[in-house]
């Protein structure tokens, strides 16, 4: 199966001579609402948890606008830089990213059970999540030199073998951790790449077996830990154990239907003020739009997921190289099964694995690594489509 042409491609503007005109300006807008939706919703759901903020109401309100402007520069900084060092700082990216997941093991911090993060100062940094965006673009890169050398082969073992070592020592270190959540996006986004890559159909049908058969041996071997296992039996029945494993989709679940079609109005949803819902800023924050803003405003939460995922499809099948049309589709990949993955263990159609929604729920981790993201889409929109400077 091949998806990726491998005919020449036509050259792409330098950064240097495009214009801000050329910006994918629904991505733009997209993101933007998301950013402030999910602002808003991390605010009524901390604004009365005393526990959390110690006595401000406004304090993880703070937090997340500055958050959202070290993103903001992040992504501008990303989108900016001549796309040539994009590639040849690729290699370093990647690196740093799988030296911060080593250190994590070392000297990380364990929270929920995982050991998942590094303090820095005062602030917590989780590398698995910076680490999505490093496989995607270290995967893109190697595909890329390599087709690029061999006009009209395509996709051979020898690239999916590479491409698979290069996601590999990540995926290694992230189940270390453990980190179910991060580790079922990333395969999910790994499997996306391979695909959109050209990867044949003989290694993508070995990978879902190999991945199936995987889980059965984690299961067996006890390399997950029993909370984890505990959550995917709550999963297949929520009243095996509802003040247990299954007490977090029951709450979420009773959230979510308390909104109805326009909602119980923001700071004011009977489960949010409450505090009934765990984690509920961070890996539960669909909740708080379900149950404030309704059907009406979830809705329109998802619509404006759908619109970045759009975006970053559209980016890649206009991108002017391989390079470019690999990272935005294994960036809309990873965004597109990590909102399914949140919002559906919201819903109770998924597993609970603890994984944020991307641009909306609180932390910087997850929101730097996206607007990273997001500045990558915008570099490669802007060297392929932008207006040239004569």
């Amino acid at each position: 199966m091949t998806i990726l042409s491998t005919r020449p491609v036509r050259p792409g503007p330098t950064t240097s001579s495009l214009r801000a005109p050329g910006l994918d300006w629904l991505l733009v807008l997209a993101a933007t609402a998301l950013v402030a939706m999910g602002s808003l919703l991390v605010w009524s759901a901390t604004s009365t948890r005393a526990d959390l903020t110690g006595g401000d109401p406004n304090a993880y309100l703070r937090k997340q606008l500055v958050n959202v402007a070290i993103g903001v520069v992040l992504m501008v900084a990303v989108m900016a830089v001549d796309h040539r060092w994009v590639r040849i700082l690729a290699p370093l990216a990647y690196l740093a990213s799988v030296g911060g997941l080593v250190m994590v093991l070392v000297a990380g911090s364990t929270i929920n059970g995982s050991r998942s993060w590094l303090q820095v100062g005062g602030m917590s940094i989780q590398p698995s999540e910076f680490a999505k965006l490093a496989v995607v673009i270290g995967m893109a890169l190697v595909v890329a030199e390599r087709t690029e050398r061999r006009w009209g082969r395509g996709v051979g073992s020898l690239e999916v073998v590479a491409m698979l070592a290069i996601a590999g020592i990540p995926a290694a270190l992230i189940l270390l951790q453990p980190d179910l959540g991060t580790m079922l996006v990333l395969s999910a986004t790994v499997f996306g790449v391979l695909a959109v890559a050209g990867a044949g159909r003989r290694w993508l049908a070995g990978l879902t077996l190999g991945a199936v058969a995987g889980a059965a041996v984690a299961v067996s071997a006890g390399v997950l830990k029993p909370y984890q296992v505990d959550r995917f039996l709550a999963f297949t029945n929520p009243d095996l154990d509802p003040r247990g494993a299954g007490y977090n989709v029951e709450q979420a679940r009773i959230a979510v239907g308390n909104g109805g079609l326009l909602g119980q109005g923001l700071f004011d949803g009977s489960q949010t003020r409450s505090g009934f819902v765990p984690e509920q800023h961070t890996d539960f924050i669909f909740t708080v739009a379900g149950e404030e803003l309704g059907l009406v405003g979830a809705g329109l939460l998802i619509l404006l997921l759908a619109v970045v995922i759009w975006r970053a499809l559209a980016i890649s099948a206009q991108a002017g190289d391989l390079f470019g049309r690999v990272a935005a589709a294994g960036i809309a990949c990873w965004f597109g099964f990590q909102a399914f993955q949140n919002i559906g263990m919201c819903l109770g159609i998924m597993p609970v694995t603890g994984v944020p929604l991307p641009f909306v729920s609180y932390g910087g981790s997850s929101l730097f690594a996206g607007m990273l993201a997001l500045g990558l889409l915008q570099n490669i929109h802007l060297r392929s489509s932008g207006p040239v400077r004569r």
